[in-house]
């Protein structure tokens, strides 16, 4: 299922990707409409807490919706929508992995993939939405880069995760681009002013629940900068796979629902290129993995 966020007429939603349409189904309206279920989480976070339950929860609303006199009601068009991130914010911070492709590693100068996992943090005031109008951040950097990526939505408190039981504790994935001000990063040794810019965390359009994708470790990610392919690359390639991820960083960090872990960019970033080769305003990214669909944000 691919659940989106999005606002109406001031008040913030949720709600499935109606199939074959560019529309969503408002699963809020429908509960409130039609008294399908019990009861029924209003807020994202708390139905990703519910696993799988939330998903056949919302077949349930979308399948009365359905065969209702009043299906059109129930459903908006992406135009009159606005779109928010799927997780509008994350209980957390938001985790991140670098260096987790070999050919991204060498790009940025290591002579080896980490031993390690490289482990960072962005400020959930990084988040921005789908098609939302990004900053350039003229006057704070110089060097702003892209970096797609596929994202873990984790759906399960745990700590201490086998590595055998790390699927057990996501509910699905998302796009992310990882901006980073380069400049920032190399001037204050270290990477959280760097990454934490606002709106430096585009994710969506959707989430897509687990079940719709069979193998995660084996899917394309392509990012394009106005139309050109600048990254293209599979997530088989990654130096620590989702299952180390996830179990890696419970070790240490007690990870809950709607937490976000971004897994790690392919080769091709701005910095990479010779020469290096920076966003600038007017420019347009579209990242896109198959099975989950196409980020796309525009810089100004």
């Amino acid at each position: 299922m691919k659940i989106l966020s999005f606002k109406l007429n001031g008040e913030v939603k949720f709600g499935p990707k109606v199939k074959k349409e560019e529309a969503v189904w408002d699963v809020l309206a429908i509960q409130e409409e039609l008294e399908i279920l019990p009861s029924f989480p209003t807020q994202i976070i708390d139905g990703i807490a519910l696993g799988f339950d939330f998903v056949e929860q919302i077949r349930k609303l979308v399948e009365a919706a359905s065969q209702s006199e009043q299906v059109a009601k129930f459903k908006h068009s992406f135009s009159d929508i606005e779109w928010l991130s799927p997780i509008p914010r994350t209980p957390k911070n938001i985790l991140c992995i670098g260096k987790n492709y070999n050919e991204h590693a060498k790009e940025m100068g290591a002579l080896e993939a980490p031993q390690d996992l490289v482990v960072f943090t962005k400020s959930p005031t990084s988040i921005a939405a789908d098609e939302q109008v990004l900053s350039i951040h003229e006057g704070k950097t110089d060097a702003l880069d892209y970096e797609g990526e596929l994202a873990i939505v984790i759906g399960k408190k745990g700590s201490d995760i086998p590595k055998n039981l790390a699927f057990d504790y996501i509910f699905g994935y998302t796009i992310a681009n990882d901006l980073t001000a380069r400049d920032l990063q190399e001037r204050h040794k270290q990477f959280f002013l760097g990454k934490s810019l606002d709106g430096s965390c585009p994710l969506g359009p959707y989430i897509v629940s687990k079940d719709e994708i069979t193998d995660p470790q084996n899917l394309t990610v392509v990012t394009k900068v106005n139309g050109e392919v600048r990254q293209n690359g599979s997530t088989n390639d990654m130096v620590f796979s989702i299952e180390d991820l996830v179990s890696i960083l419970s070790k240490y960090v007690t990870l809950e629902p709607g937490d976000v872990i971004l897994t790690g960019t392919p080769a091709g970033v701005g910095k990479g290129m010779n020469p290096p080769t920076f966003l600038k305003a007017g420019d347009e990214v579209k990242v896109s993995i198959q099975g989950i669909g196409t980020l796309s944000n525009r810089f100004e």
